[in-house]
């Protein structure tokens, strides 16, 4: 990836934060559940819900008011945020991210990471899913107590489950604070396998990209809006592991149903 323009998501100016152009691609995010299978209309977030006006929004406005409060204490505590949950297809299988907030009175000095969950309905039991991104193994092995790198944000958040429930897509937004450098990763978890794969467009020039959800025409890959900051249009492409090409024509779809526990949201210590 590259930047380049001038810090294009820098705290505290939100309203220079990155957005998809107009001609981004349609789909659907209600939010009571996911679009089974039929593409629906653009989902569009307020100005300050997601620096890259993801359809599957982190909590930005949750880390820039967080920032606010606490920036002038002499020792901020981690904060936490939780995400909805995403239930499988056939109700076997529930998934929701823990968010962290490690708070320096410089913003480009914080640190914003997650732990995605996993449990398995029947049995109560959790597993975590992690990227293979690169922020995502810097931070990999550092506990809450803020000695991982600053500067930097790596969340991991749910998207959609495959229309059969045997595998689970989730949103790796990858960014350095108060800079334009930012993107997205798709993470397939396989049921069966147990694998996981990390994916982004490859072989194709681009600073940004926007994950979008599974591919309408081929469902084994995902599709991202992916372009150079100031330059239009973005192009769609379609991602597998094996390649990179354009989906002109496809839309992306999302499966299951979200939830939204009583303890979504920000999270008292």
């Amino acid at each position: 990836m590259k930047a380049v323009l001038p810090p294009a998501w820098c705290y505290p100016q939100p309203t220079l934060f990155l957005s998809i152009p107009t001609s981004a691609t349609t789909v659907d995010s209600t939010p009571s559940s996911l679009t089974r299978g039929e593409p629906g209309t653009v989902f569009t977030p307020d100005a300050n819900s997601d620096p890259l006006n993801s359809p599957y929004p982190i909590p930005w406005t949750w880390i820039l008011n967080t920032h606010a409060e606490l920036r002038q204490l002499s020792h901020a505590d981690i904060r936490y945020y939780r995400s909805p949950a995403i239930v499988s297809p056939d109700g076997a299988y529930i998934t929701y991210s823990r968010i962290q907030m490690s708070i320096d009175d410089r913003f480009f000095r914080s640190t914003i990471s997650s732990v995605m969950f996993l449990e398995t309905v029947k049995t109560g039991e959790l597993q975590t899913i992690t990227a293979s991104s690169p922020l995502a193994i810097d931070l990999d092995g550092h506990d809450a107590t803020g000695t991982g790198p600053s500067g930097v944000a790596s969340l991991l958040i749910p998207v959609s489950w495959s229309e059969s429930g045997d595998r689970l897509l989730a949103r790796q937004f990858e960014g350095l604070l108060s800079t334009s450098i930012a993107s997205d990763y798709a993470v397939i978890w396989e049921r069966d396998s147990q694998r996981t794969t990390t994916l982004s467009p490859r072989g194709i020039d681009y600073s940004n990209a926007v994950l979008l959800g599974w591919s309408h025409l081929n469902p084994h890959a995902v599709l991202f809006r992916a372009g150079v900051l100031g330059d239009d249009p973005w192009l769609l492409w379609s991602v597998t592991e094996a390649e990179t090409k354009l989906a002109a024509g496809d839309q992306p779809t999302v499966y299951g149903q979200t939830q939204q526990p009583l303890w979504s949201g920000a999270q008292v210590n």
